[in-house]
């Protein structure tokens, strides 16, 4: 795609063009036409303004690491390159440009992931020095991609075919692979890990069906519907933080929340014996005679809750949070709107995204080293191991001086 041709649409609601939480799900991140906006998601009365930054403008990604102050940023205008900021300080820590434009961003504490459509690259996060490059991945043209937010496993999951919805596990931290699981009949759509990496959540381009898996093994543990009258574009799932809920947002303005928890055999409670508890038994016992396809579709799951939007046809993101103890709710169509907690304890963050990343063209040929090129680096860039604070001026501790890097200037460009 031409530049041009991705920028020259005015975006969402005041000019948004994207909408990502971080990985704990207390900050929101938004691109917009004139640069990227940080919100605090930690109080059910309003979005706190963190920080606006208008260096950038058409950010199509914008993604930061937990609660620090370091945050990745893609722009329409350079769709190749990658920029890293501390965004309190003003600074830039690095950039990296690749040999296509870049789909997806994802990063935790040990790992940082740019996935393009045929290849994904992984970084070493405390210096940001390229590790391991995947070529020739099937066709991604979405940049459908997870990482685990656990950096001591560092799970990444990525599509494993362009027709069939195959997810391949690769350890971003020993660099192999660890598994394939065959998920789905039609490509994937959306896929996410728990916040342990110990559970995977997938759903396909057809958007009924919604399955979890485990991790690395790869067994089915859960397997829900999302509905049965129409197909939907799922653009995001979540777990919460305890890993005993997801969410789904797609197209429509609903938004289905599922409930992770293992029935009886039987699907019944014993010690009950009532009138649902009788008809469970007897659709259990009538699935083992019926086709499979009957039988898997009577043994799925439905949503515990489900949450309206005022809108409908547009992409969304949401996540599951927990706010002051209390589970609350919230829906979001602009980069700024007011908060009105319901009754019922139930929370899903909602944002409604336009649709303006770059269409990847490819681009035949890759350098040795897998096709990224560092440009100018600060060696002031500084990163944590353990759980960091905004307000801390050191909370990174410094990182290894960056290849051709110097602790006087900038680095060199490779």
């Amino acid at each position: 795609m031409e530049q041009k041709e991705g920028a020259g649409g005015s975006g969402g609601p005041n000019g948004m063009i994207c909408a990502s939480f971080n990985q704990d799900f207390t900050s929101l991140a938004i691109g917009t036409t004139n640069g990227y906006r940080l919100f605090s998601v930690t109080s059910v009365e309003k979005l706190e303004n963190i920080h606006d930054s208008t260096e950038s403008p058409d950010v199509y990604i914008v993604e930061r690491l937990f609660s620090s102050s370091l945050v990745v940023v893609v722009s329409l205008a350079m769709p190749r390159r990658m920029n890293v900021y501390h965004f309190k300080k003003g600074t830039e820590i690095c950039n990296y440009s690749y040999s296509n434009n870049i789909l997806a961003v994802r990063l935790n504490r040990q790992r940082l992931i740019v996935c393009l459509e045929e290849s994904i690259y992984i970084h070493n996060i405390k210096d940001m020095k390229l590790l391991k490059t995947l070529l020739n991945t099937p066709s991604n043209p979405t940049g459908i991609c997870a990482l685990s937010t656990n950096h001591s496993n560092s799970y990444l999951a990525y599509p494993g075919n362009s027709t069939i919805g195959e997810i391949l596990i690769f350890d971003a931290n020993n660099l192999r692979t660890v598994t394939m699981i065959p998920a789905h009949d039609s490509p994937l759509a959306a896929i996410t890990f728990s916040s342990s990496g110990t559970k995977l959540a997938s759903a396909s381009e057809r958007g009924t069906v919604i399955r979890v898996f485990t991790i690395p093994e790869g067994l089915k543990l859960f397997e829900f519907r999302r509905g049965m009258k129409r197909y939907v574009s799922i653009s995001s799932l979540a777990f919460s933080t305890d890993t005993q809920f997801l969410c789904a947002s797609s197209n429509t303005e609903t938004v289905h929340i599922f409930k992770l928890e293992q029935h009886s055999p039987s699907g019944c409670d014993e010690n009950s014996p009532t009138w649902s508890s009788y008809m469970g038994k007897m659709f259990t016992a009538a699935s083992n005679y019926l086709p499979s396809q009957v039988s898997d579709m009577m043994n799925q799951d439905r949503a515990f809750a489900t949450v309206r939007l005022s809108m409908t046809g547009k992409k969304n993101v949401c996540c599951l949070a927990t706010l002051f103890g209390v589970i609350q709710e919230e829906n979001e169509d602009a980069p700024e709107p007011e908060v009105n907690p319901p009754a019922s304890q139930s929370y899903a963050a909602t944002v409604a995204k336009p649709s303006m990343v770059p269409s990847s063209s490819a681009v035949k040929g890759y350098s040795e080293d897998g096709g990224a090129k560092k440009g100018e680096v600060i060696p002031e860039h500084e990163f944590a191991a353990s759980p960091v604070c905004l307000d801390d001026e050191n909370e990174f501790p410094p990182i290894i001086s960056c290849r051709g890097g110097s602790r006087n200037g900038k680095g060199r460009r490779h």
